[in-house]
């Protein structure tokens, strides 16, 4: 299943789901892949699979991401 994620950076903990949308507040910097590692640790704990059964399809360096649930 692939969903649109969008980005915040907050110091607040949140993710929202609607329909094939997720928005996800991360608080790591967006430097050297820390927030993209958060990011898939997040959501890999919000649908109950393991890290690599999430994959960034594109927006590696956008806050707008294409990702998938495999």
């Amino acid at each position: 299943m692939r969903y649109l994620v969008l980005v915040r950076f907050s110091s607040d903990d949140r993710l929202e789901v609607s329909d094939d949308e997720i928005a996800v507040s991360i608080k790591s910097q967006p430097e050297r892949g820390k927030a993209n590692r958060e990011l898939v640790k997040k959501l890999a704990a919000h649908f109950g699979v393991g890290e690599d059964r999430i994959r960034i399809v594109s927006g590696l360096t956008s806050r707008k991401k294409v990702v998938e649930v495999l």
